[in-house]
């Protein structure tokens, strides 16, 4: 399983539709890097922390920020189910724990949360230009994607 997929099913578990939901959040916010970031209706940030193998899960305790963020309510770890026992021994006690797994018979990546994170009280409500500035950041994303899947489609097809 690859980054890409975790990130598209755990986007479709969290609902777009319903939530501003942007990956690789690393500027622009002053929080620190996120994997995916979503924004609830009620201006609630969880960060979404996606681990695919097992030497990144155990590097991350190493990470001087510790997922502490005031403007972060809720934290949540996602691994492939392979990595769920090794998680659930390290990720921290305040996290939830979103494990994603591939149906045999359909081929789709299923979400199911194993473990419910424990809200962080203080977080800060996002305000409407935080919010304004987390969807344009969103946007840059899509811009990137779009300029790089035109590079390799002009390249593929001289």
């Amino acid at each position: 399983m690859i980054t890409l997929e975790m990130e598209v099913a755990i986007m479709q578990y969290f609902g777009v539709r319903q939530n501003c939901i942007v990956p690789n959040v690393s500027w622009g916010l002053g929080i620190h890097e996120c994997d995916l970031l979503v924004l609830s209706k009620n201006n609630y940030a969880t960060e979404v922390e996606i681990k695919i193998s097992k030497s990144d899960l155990l590097k991350d305790k190493e990470k001087i920020h510790r997922h502490h963020s005031p403007k972060i309510a809720r934290l949540f770890f996602a691994v492939p189910e392979k990595l769920k026992e090794v998680a659930e021994k390290h990720i921290p006690d305040r996290a939830g724990l979103l494990v994603v797994h591939k149906n045999k018979n359909t081929g789709r990546y299923v979400v199911f949360q194993h473990k419910c994170p424990k809200r962080n009280s203080k977080a800060d409500k996002w305000s409407e230009s935080e919010k304004i500035n987390l969807q344009r950041l969103g946007v840059m994303r899509i811009f990137t994607m779009k300029k790089q899947l035109l590079s390799k489609f002009t390249n593929n097809s001289k």
